[in-house]
């Protein structure tokens, strides 16, 4: 939210189309993200801050798995397999990067993962910056997209507005 209250226009529209569930779940995450970020900065391995956000998510009760094999197939051919670093509650790829710059790529690639398991949200979040709502991406595949079953054992306060505040969050 704007300070006024008002909501910035790139998160009205897309606020409208998804879920509160959905909007819910990618709050909770990136409050966990961001007290990581909090307590251990920018500038470690990407693993690391893989393992601390695991441990975030267990503390805040919510259902994720980790190093997840995604099948990749072109017209019925089964090309293989790679690896999502997180799926969160059956409903977001998650992944994680420790990088000076996000590229298209990177975010193209979400995108892939996203499409490949049939999942509407993606949050791309790279530790490697001062703020860490600047470096965060969310992606919206298709709000047509039936909410899995409960995604949280509880579900946790709603984020503070200031946790959306940033344009990065939501480009």
């Amino acid at each position: 939210m704007e300070r006024d209250g008002s909501i910035p226009k790139q998160v009205s529209r897309e606020s409208r189309e998804c879920p509160p569930e959905w909007n819910a779940l990618t709050g909770s995450v990136i409050a966990a993200a961001m007290e990581v970020h909090s307590a251990l900065g920018a500038g470690l391995l990407e693993r690391l801050y893989e393992q601390a956000l695991c441990h975030e998510l267990d503390l805040r009760r919510i259902r994720y798995s980790r190093q997840v094999p995604v099948r990749v197939s072109y017209k019925g051919l089964e090309l293989g397999e790679q690896v999502v670093d997180m799926v969160v509650g059956d409903t977001v790829v998650l992944e994680l990067k420790s990088v000076e710059r996000v590229h298209d790529a990177h975010l193209a690639q979400m995108l892939s993962y996203m499409r490949s398991m049939r999942l509407p949200l993606g949050l791309l979040i790279n530790f490697n910056v001062a703020r860490l709502k600047e470096g965060i991406y969310r992606r919206v595949l298709a709000t047509t997209t039936p909410v899995p079953p409960a995604f949280l054992d509880e579900v946790p306060s709603t984020p503070r507005p200031s946790d959306f505040s940033a344009p990065s969050a939501f480009s």
